[in-house]
């Protein structure tokens, strides 16, 4: 994927290398997007700014500058780049400001690999234990998945995939697997937000959801747990769709 495939938002959009905190010609400020908060709304901006690397690891974000060009305060822009530090895309070092951090392309993958046995497990157990409450939940989410399927629009598709995996979650019966699993989710989300750019991913995606959901639903745990890990694993394609998203490497990306 290149960076003129990455994802249309309202959030004004500059060009990195110009120097130029203005937004490109044609951009209004940044505003609430499909009931995002505005913060939101700019942490996705500069999410897939970092992503497709059209900003180099080590580039330190000036909150005067973000501010001046998404036309708010100071304070949502706090607020994305704190967002932006727990999803480990950020490092904030005190005293000197927020800076983007490198990610190498075999933690990624050990990242991947560790989140799909986590929700292998999940999906394991909640085949085992899913209460009907939380199997109704699953479904509705899934429903929701579907409508956001049919609007074409990954945006939408990627914040119900995230309520459908954290119903699995929820589903598994063990609070604890549930935490680590939320926790490494919200580190892999952006990545897993690049895969949803790849043709026919949103497609293939909705139906291993439906499969996972009838796995859990028939209480087949070992079907549940294979089709899971299958779903978060990259490997094959997917992981040269991955790669190709963004500049993972072993040094400083540029745009």
């Amino acid at each position: 994927m290149t960076p003129t495939d990455a994802p249309t938002d309202s959030t004004p959009l500059v060009d990195p290398s110009s120097g130029d905190s203005s937004p490109l010609a044609g951009s209004k400020p940044a505003k609430a997007t499909g009931g995002r908060p505005r913060g939101t709304a700019i942490r996705d901006a500069l999410e897939q700014e970092i992503l497709i690397g059209a900003r180099d690891a080590g580039e330190r974000l000036d909150e005067s500058l973000l501010a001046k060009r998404f036309g708010v305060s100071r304070t949502p822009i706090r607020e994305a780049i704190n967002q932006l530090a727990s999803a480990g895309l950020i490092e904030q070092i005190p005293n000197r400001g927020a800076f983007v951090r490198h990610i190498g392309l075999a933690e990624l993958v050990e990242m991947f690999e560790v989140m799909a046995e986590l929700e292998g497990m999940a999906g394991r157990l909640a085949a085992r234990r899913a209460e009907p409450v939380f199997l109704e939940a699953l479904q509705t989410a899934l429903l929701a998945c579907e409508q956001a399927a049919r609007s074409r629009d990954p945006d939408a598709y990627y914040y119900e995939n995230e309520r459908f995996h954290h119903a699995v979650y929820d589903a598994c019966g063990n609070a604890f697997l549930a935490a680590e699993a939320r926790r490494l989710h919200h580190r892999l989300k952006a990545h897993r937000r690049l895969q949803l750019r790849v043709p026919q991913r949103m497609r293939q995606s909705l139906a291993e959801h439906r499969r996972i959901v009838a796995a859990i639903v028939a209480g087949d745990g070992e079907a549940a747990e294979r089709e899971l890990r299958d779903h978060i694993a990259v490997q094959g394609e997917r992981f040269a769709d991955l790669v190709a998203g963004a500049g993972y490497g072993d040094g400083p990306r540029r745009g």
